[in-house]
Parts: C-alpha cells; sequence; structure tokens
C-alpha cells in the first residue's frame, strides 16, 4: 500500500475513521431491510404484482452482490477514500430517485443503482478498517463493523415501520440523502487516501457483469418457478443461460483476464476460502430471516408498520451483544470456537422458529428463538471477517473483504429465493387444500426456517475445515 493526499488528512483520529465506515455501512445493510415492513404500502401506492414487489428486494441485492468483487477491487487500486466518496454518491443519488418513483419499473431499476453504489461503498469500508487498524486493535474494529452489518438488518425494519407509520413509505429512501451527506462531509475532510502502489491495474467490467449476469438468472428462474413451474421451458432456459453466464465467468478470470476480478490464487488461503462457505450458507439465511418474519407479523398475527418495526428492537440488540463478545475473544481462543458457538446458537433458534402457529404468542414463542437467531450471527461476523483477511496481504483487504461480502449477499439472494418458493408452494398447496389462508402463510413459514436450521447445520459442519490457528495472530 501507498499513502497519497496524505498531508491534509494525517491526524484524524481513529475513531473518527472508524465512524466514517460505520456510518457508510450501516446505510448499506439498512436499504436491505428497510423495504420489507415498507413493501405492503408500497405496493399498494404504486400498483405492484407480487413479482414485481418481491423484485424491489431482488433487484437491490442482486446488483449489490454482482458487483461487490469490483467495488473490493476498486479500492484496492483508485484508493479507499476516493471509491468511498464515489459509492456514496451513486447511493445517495439513486436513494433520492427511489423516493421519487412513480411506477414498479422506475422503482426496479432505481434499486438496482441503488445496488451498485452500495457495491462500490461497502467493500471500501471495510478497506478502511483494515488498512487504519493493526494488532489487537483490528478485531475490535471489525467487531463494530460486524455489529452494525449485522444490526443494520433488524434497525431497517424497525426505521422502516416508524417512517412508513408515522410518514410516508417514501421516506425510507430519502433518509439516506442527509445521512450520507453527513458521511461525505466527514471522509472529505478527515479520511487519508490509500491505494495500492500500481496503479496500472484495470478494473474487469467483464466478470463483473458476467457474474451479476449470471447470478440474476438463475434467481429469476427460481423466483418465476412459483409462477410457471420448476419444469417449464422458460424455467429451465433461464437457469441454461444463468449456468452459462457463472460457467463463462469462470474461465474468464482463469484463462482471459489480464486483471482478473478473483484471482484465484486468493483461495489458496484456506482460512478465507471456508470462512466464505460458512458465511455463504449461514449469513445468507438471514436475509430469510428478516424477510419472513416481517410478513409473518403483518400477514398472520395483524400487526401494523410500528408495531412489527419495534417487534425487532430486541432482535437488533441481541446482534450487537454477539458481535461485542465474540470480537473481545477471538484473539484468546481463536476464530473456531467461536464460528462453532455461532452456528449451534443459530441452528437453535431457527430450529424452534418452525414451531410457529397462528396463535404464537411474541413472548416467549417468537422473540426468544428469534434472538438466539441474531445473538448466533452476531457470533459469527467478527471471527469469519478475521478469518477471511487474516492470511492476505494488505494490499488485497479490499479483494478479500469483497468476497466476503459477495459471499454473504450471494447466498442471500439463492437463500430468499429457494427458501421463499419453497415455502410460497407450501402455501399454495395447503390453500388449494381448504385450509384457511393463515394457516397456509404459516406453514410456509414454518417450512422456511426448518430449511433455515437445515442449512445453518451444514455451515456449522463446514467451519470444521477452518484452521484451528487461524486469526490467533491478531
Amino acid at each position: 500500500m501507498t499513502t497519497t493526499q496524505s498531508t491534509e488528512h494525517r491526524h484524524a483520529p481513529d475513531w473518527i475513521v472508524l465512524l466514517i465506515a460505520l456510518i457508510a455501512q450501516f446505510m448499506v445493510v439498512l436499504d436491505v431491510s428497510i423495504v420489507n415492513v415498507a413493501l405492503p404500502t408500497m405496493q399498494r401506492s404504486l400498483h405492484f404484482s407480487l413479482s414485481n414487489a418481491q423484485w424491489v428486494i431482488n433487484a437491490y441485492v442482486l446488483t449489490y452482490a454482482g458487483f461487490l468483487l469490483l467495488g473490493g477491487r476498486a479500492a484496492d487500486l483508485f484508493g479507499r477514500r476516493r471509491v468511498y466518496l464515489s459509492g456514496l454518491f451513486v447511493f445517495v443519488l439513486a436513494s433520492l430517485g427511489a423516493g421519487f418513483a412513480h411506477n414498479a419499473s422506475q422503482m426496479i431499476a432505481l434499486r438496482a443503482l441503488q445496488g451498485v453504489g452500495a457495491a462500490i461503498l461497502s467493500p471500501a469500508t471495510l478497506t478502511i478498517i483494515v488498512t487504519t487498524f493493526q494488532g489487537p486493535r483490528m478485531p475490535k474494529a471489525i467487531g463494530a463493523w460486524s455489529a452494525v452489518a449485522g444490526a443494520g438488518g433488524a434497525f431497517g425494519t424497525i426505521i422502516g415501520g416508524l417512517l412508513t407509520g408515522y410518514a410516508n413509505w417514501r421516506w425510507i429512501f430519502f433518509i439516506n440523502i442527509p445521512i450520507g451527506l453527513g458521511a461525505a462531509f466527514l471522509a472529505m475532510k478527515f479520511l487519508q487516501e490509500m491505494r495500492k502502489a500500481d496503479d496500472k491495474d484495470k478494473l474487469d467490467v467483464t466478470g463483473s457483469i458476467l457474474i451479476t449476469g449470471g447470478l440474476a438468472s438463475i434467481i429469476f428462474a427460481i423466483v418465476r418457478s412459483t409462477e410457471i413451474g420448476w419444469g417449464a421451458k422458460a424455467t429451465i432456459e433461464w437457469f441454461i443461460f444463468g449456468g452459462a453466464g457463472l460457467l463463462a465467468f469462470i474461465i474468464w478470470e482463469a484463462k482471459a483476464a489480464s486483471n482478473p476480478l478473483v484471482p484465484f490464487r486468493i483461495f489458496k488461503s484456506r482460512s478465507l476460502t471456508v470462512a466464505n462457505i460458512v458465511m455463504f450458507l449461514i449469513g445468507g439465511v438471514f436475509f430469510g430471516f428478516w424477510y419472513f418474519l416481517t410478513f409473518y407479523f403483518q400477514a398472520v398475527l395483524r400487526y401494523d408498520a410500528v408495531k412489527t418495526g419495534f417487534s425487532f428492537l430486541p432482535m437488533a440488540v441481541g446482534i450487537i451483544i454477539g458481535a461485542q463478545i465474540s470480537s473481545r475473544i477471538i484473539h484468546k481462543i481463536g476464530v473456531r470456537p467461536v464460528v462453532f458457538a455461532g452456528a449451534i446458537v443459530s441452528t437453535a433458534g431457527f430450529w424452534w422458529l418452525s414451531y410457529i402457529t397462528t396463535t404464537s404468542h411474541y413472548f416467549p414463542g417468537v422473540i426468544v428463538p428469534s434472538v438466539l437467531c441474531t445473538f448466533g450471527i452476531g457470533l459469527l461476523f467478527s471471527p469469519l471477517a478475521t478469518a477471511a483477511t487474516a492470511q492476505v496481504d494488505r494490499a488485497d483487504a479490499g479483494l478479500a473483504s469483497g468476497i466476503l461480502n459477495t459471499s454473504r449477499q450471494i447466498g442471500g439472494s439463492l437463500s430468499l429465493a429457494i427458501i421463499g418458493t419453497l415455502a410460497a408452494s407450501r402455501t399454495a398447496s395447503l390453500i388449494l387444500s381448504k385450509h384457511s389462508d393463515n394457516f397456509a402463510l404459516t406453514a410456509g413459514y414454518q417450512r422456511a426456517y426448518e430449511i433455515s436450521a437445515i442449512i445453518t447445520t451444514i455451515g456449522f459442519l463446514a467451519a470444521f475445515f477452518i484452521p484451528k490457528t487461524a486469526g490467533q495472530h491478531h
């Protein structure tokens, strides 16, 4: 790493640098879940179809996942400060547009653009942390970043509920503008520029388009299968198209790209590879966790937007406590024991949630297992981030963090599509069997959480392959 433009930013206190990273990461994660509570109101306001409503979430998550690797590389090549500010600009501009959207196509297009801004911004935040904090300070900084990354999902539902209930659903997008402007001011004033010495490298835009297109096609096929069936010609064609895109991505990265988006050499680190597999599995299922619980509260238990939002408050606290505990103990006991604990606690929570009924009480039937889930994921974020970056060169910190973020987003996109499809088909079959809508919906959510528990169990088993020494030198 070389440092440029450092004179006017040299003496910024560490806490301000951390704050700059945390504000942006909070906004990015917030926008995955803030839409959930507002979606029914938004759907009525803009006359969405049900499939279009799903794409309000999928469009953001997909472009976020597909361009994260590009964002991670950009932070290394062009400098963390420049990339951070560029990502903020795109994100805030798209948020403003989404707040003024008049129909489904405008909203989906602007959500996709928001995802691109998030993909540029998010890896820059972790690059800022990894290049600022060294030694025993790094796990604590990563712990704070992990707490924000996890809690953003829960706070998104709370803030979304308040804004939808007391103001207007459009404010779930407008709120990003003052926050983004504040973050931009702090970054311009205090953030020191750092980038790789060799800036002859070019960004691999082709690779980014191939992986985004491939993933989008596969997820589109999964989501459409609820309407037209798994065996339909169009479903199969989209799967083939998506598979071809991902295969082309692998070939391009291995052979054709002069500066690959994903240099496969980085996966020589077993610690990074296994951390990504665990994040793909366990981190991924949490997209469905927020989504299904939001609809369970509103559609089955008949909570309004505000009550739904506040119902998630203990879950946000669970993530924050889990992240803080893990960041304090990983350098003492290593990454693996903390990952094991997080996976076991999450699995127990998901399995318990699979027993919800149409008449479950918030306490203890819903909130206790939900807090177990979020406490578990809070435990996991910090050790996985530490394992992913522990054995890579500092110059590749942005790439490593981008890959880990991508694993979580891709896992989230795929698990939400697959679990959502299986849950919807269970609900549809029960409605055809003349069961009540409430019973059928709840049975679908039960199925979703059963599958989530199975996936987190597989993640627990995968964690056995994390090296015992991973992260201990921090």
